[in-house]
C-alpha cells in the first residue's frame, strides 16, 4: 500500500476499511477479450434472456427529446400502477435504482453504529455488506444441510438478544433458491419483535409464486401491526437488468415518507421510469419468459443431478449447484469456454457455483461443458 492508499484507508469511516466489494462478476465483452471467445452464455447475474416487453422498446425510441428534463422525482406513475395491481396505496410504494438502492436507503435510514441485524448464509452480498457499512453487526443464520430455511434457527436468532434494527429475509433466497412456505412464513413474522423492521426481499417472487405452497408475504404481513417492507424488482423476471429499477410496498407511508428523506431525489432516471411502466402493462410477457425459466430449470436441475452433483431445491430461475470440490478451476474452465456462472466466495460454500437459467441454448452448453469438464477431471 502507498502512502495516499495508507492515507485515505485512515480517512476513511472505521466500517468501510474492511468491507469487501460486492461481486458483480464479469462482462460479455472481458470474457470474449480475455478468451478468444465469440459466443458468451450469461449464466451469472440471474438475467432474462429474453430481455423486456417489445413494448419497452418501443417506449424508449420516443424518449429522446426529453432526456434533457429532470424525471419525475416521485415517480408518481409507476407507483399507481404498482399499487393498484398489488392493491396497496400509492403513498406506500416506493421506488429505487434497483432494490439494492433500496436496501441501502433502508439501512441509511435505521441502522447505527452497535445496532444488529439478521439475515440468511449464504446471502446476497448486500444483505450483509449495506448493515456493516452503517456499523451494524450482522448474525447470519445458516440454511439446513439440505439447503432448506432452518425456520428453527430463524426464530431463535430472531427471539435471543437485543431486538436487531433489521431483520432482512430473502424469500426465495439468493443464492440457494429455496422457499417459505406460507406456515413457515408465519412462524418467522411471529417470532420477529415488534420493534424491528421486517426487510422480505422478494427479488425473485415472479418466478417463486408459481411453485406450489410460496408463501404471500403481502397477505401475511398486512396482518400484521408492525413495520415492514416487501422489496421487488424489474430486473430479472421484467427483463429490465441494465435500466435499474426496483419497488418496494411498505406497511404504511410513513415508512416510505423516512426513506424519501434519504434517497437521492432522482434515484430513477427517466429512461428507467419509462420502460418500467411499459413492461408493467405487458405482464404477458413476462409471464412466458417465467413459465420458460421455470419448465428449464427444472430440467438443467434433473441433469446435472444425473452428473452426481448436488442441485439445491429452487424456486427462483437460477440453480446452487455443489460441485464436490473447489468452484474456481471450474468455473475458470467454463469462462474459457465462453460460459459465465457466479463461483460462491462465503465461507463454507466455496464448492458451490450458481448457475442462472438462460436460453434453451446457452443451458445446452453449461451442460455439456460440465460434462466435458467433469470428464476431464
Amino acid at each position: 500500500m502507498n502512502a495516499i492508499a495508507d492515507q485515505l484507508t485512515q480517512l476513511a469511516r472505521p466500517e468501510v476499511r474492511t468491507l469487501p466489494a460486492y461481486n458483480a462478476g464479469l462482462s460479455s465483452e472481458v470474457v470474449r477479450q480475455r478468451y478468444g471467445v465469440s459466443h458468451v452464455a450469461r449464466l451469472g447475474s440471474n438475467e432474462n434472456p429474453f430481455g423486456p416487453s417489445p413494448a419497452v422498446g418501443a417506449a424508449l425510441a420516443n424518449m429522446a427529446q426529453s432526456a434533457g428534463l429532470y424525471p419525475d422525482a416521485n415517480c408518481r406513475a409507476l407507483r399507481s400502477a404498482i399499487a393498484q395491481r398489488c392493491g396497496a396505496l400509492a403513498d406506500a410504494v416506493v421506488v429505487g435504482n434497483g432494490s439494492e438502492n433500496l436496501l441501502e436507503v433502508l439501512c441509511q435510514a435505521f441502522l447505527s453504529p452497535g445496532d444488529r441485524v439478521v439475515t440468511l448464509i449464504p446471502s446476497f452480498g448486500l444483505h450483509d455488506i449495506y448493515p456493516r457499512m452503517m456499523g451494524a453487526s450482522v448474525q447470519m443464520v445458516p440454511v439446513t444441510e439440505a439447503m432448506e430455511f432452518d425456520v428453527d434457527a430463524w426464530c431463535l436468532a430472531l427471539a435471543t438478544g437485543p431486538s436487531p434494527k433489521l431483520a432482512i429475509l430473502s424469500n426465495p433466497s439468493n443464492p440457494v433458491g429455496c422457499m417459505l412456505d406460507t406456515q413457515a412464513f408465519e412462524r418467522i413474522v411471529a417470532a420477529t419483535p415488534a420493534d424491528t423492521v421486517l426487510v422480505v426481499d422478494e427479488a425473485y417472487y415472479e418466478y417463486a409464486r408459481l411453485s406450489p405452497g410460496y408463501a404471500d408475504a403481502l397477505a401475511t404481513l398486512r396482518k400484521q401491526s408492525r413495520p415492514w417492507i416487501v422489496l421487488r424488482t424489474f430486473s430479472k423476471a421484467w427483463g429490465l437488468a441494465g435500466l435499474r429499477v426496483g419497488y418496494g410496498i411498505a406497511s404504511d407511508i410513513f415508512l416510505v415518507q423516512i426513506l424519501d428523506r434519504i434517497r437521492t431525489p432522482f434515484n430513477v432516471n427517466y429512461a428507467a421510469q419509462t420502460a418500467a411502466l411499459a413492461a408493467w402493462n405487458d405482464p404477458d410477457h413476462m409471464e412466458m419468459s417465467v413459465r420458460d425459466a421455470v419448465g428449464q430449470r427444472d430440467t438443467l436441475a434433473e441433469a446435472l443431478r444425473t452428473l452426481g452433483l448436488f442441485v439445491a431445491p429452487s424456486a427462483a430461475n437460477f440453480l446452487f449447484v455443489n460441485l464436490h470440490r473447489p468452484n474456481g478451476p471450474v468455473a475458470e474452465a467454463l469462462l474459457a469456454r465462453g460460459i459465465i456462472v457466479k463461483p460462491w466466495k462465503e465461507k463454507g460454500y466455496e464448492h458451490f457455483i450458481r448457475v442462472s437459467i438462460g436460453s434453451a441454448l446457452d443451458n445446452a452448453l453449461f451442460l455439456q461443458a460440465m460434462q466435458d469438464i467433469l470428464g476431464d477431471s
